[in-house]
């Protein structure tokens, strides 16, 4: 029997990893890890949220503006960032 917490695994259906290269409108990619990266597709929405724009100093701070993975590289745990969006969606 598996435990659910709604807001988590309705944010990990939401921010299920993309395998193609497409990203709708209105959205855009962000690989997350620390040592192995995973590719989520984010509306652009969060990126005004001050609790989100913490984790992009973050990631400033450790790459500048240049991603090597072509889109944005945010250096926290993925578990982490997972519980950061959900509690971004509401």
């Amino acid at each position: 029997m598996a435990i659910r917490i709604p807001g988590v695994t309705q944010t990990r259906q939401i921010l299920r990893q993309v395998s193609s290269k497409s990203v709708p409108k209105g959205y855009c990619t962000a690989y997350v890890g620390e040592s192995e990266k995973k590719r989520f597709v984010i509306p652009i929405s969060f990126l005004n949220q001050p609790s989100f724009q913490e984790l992009l100093g973050k990631a400033e701070e450790e790459f500048g503006f240049d991603h090597p993975m072509g889109g944005l590289t945010i250096p926290c745990r993925e578990d982490i960032f997972i519980d950061l969006t959900s509690r971004l969606r509401g």
